[in-house]
């Protein structure tokens, strides 16, 4: 099977605008994702709508599709510049551009999911762990996922899934496995056209987690498992975590 990486970067983030461009131990974030992403599928792309963004991938010799700004979701964004890359590739992986430790091991698990015929969408997720505490555990920026037996995701939510009737919250951690949604996709050609076209469903509405649109309309999502950590970079207090995450790493 063919691969090709997008990495849909826009300078316009609400919590943290020229989010991409933030230098981390000296180069941009965005530097940072594509440098590991490239390193293990060649054929790499930033997708952007910011001439500034553009021009810092130039700088550092990657490769970027200018897109459209309108786009909703990095979906949409990954689906344009599919089809102005103009090659022919079987699968899609899309990787979002705030996540600097994105490690070589996790795409492999992406990839590992396709090995399935039956697989259109792959994430993955990372198990919660007891010393993660059950603050991480119940916060809303980072969504929970509950999988079948066979490791298909049958729903994503910001809230605590599932709620453990009769067990006191601060042992929910150390009485059934919860798992962490790592925003990380990879799609199958045909899927990544046909998902752009459906309409926001009322999961989606209710959650603000576009994957719920996938699921609803239908789509099997195959989940592949990873206990490596990852900082995403979503706020400037992030970018502290950041700074000393990769001093740990060094």
């Amino acid at each position: 099977m063919k691969y090709v990486a997008i990495i849909p970067a826009r300078y316009g983030s609400t919590r943290f605008p020229g989010k991409p461009l933030v230098r981390l131990k000296g180069q941009p974030i965005i530097q940072h994702v594509y440098e590991r992403v490239s390193n293990i599928i060649p054929d790499t792309y930033v997708a952007t709508d910011d001439h500034r963004i553009e021009e810092a991938v130039l700088k550092f010799g990657g490769k970027v599709i200018m897109t459209s700004p309108d786009h909703k979701s990095g979906t949409d964004r990954c689906n344009e510049a599919l089809s102005l890359i103009g090659e022919e590739y079987d699968i899609v992986i899309n990787v979002q551009g705030d996540e600097p430790f994105i490690a070589a091991s996790q795409i492999k698990s992406l990839q590992a999911c396709f090995e399935d015929p039956d697989t259109e969408i792959a994430t993955l997720v990372k198990p919660f762990t007891e010393d993660m505490g059950i603050e991480a555990l119940k916060n809303p920026n980072s969504p929970k996922v509950v999988i079948d037996k066979n490791r298909f995701a049958l729903y994503f939510s910001r809230s605590v899934i599932p709620y453990l009737r009769g067990v006191d919250e601060e042992k929910w951690l150390s009485s059934h496995q919860y798992y962490k949604h790592i925003g990380l996709y990879a799609y199958r050609k045909e899927t990544l056209r046909t998902i752009t076209h459906l309409p926001v469903g009322t999961l989606e509405k209710s959650e603000s987690l576009e994957q719920l649109r996938w699921l609803e309309a239908g789509y099997s999502i195959r989940v592949g498992v990873t206990d490596i950590e990852t900082i995403g970079i979503d706020t400037p207090e992030d970018l502290v975590k950041a700074e000393a995450f990769i001093d740990i790493l060094s």
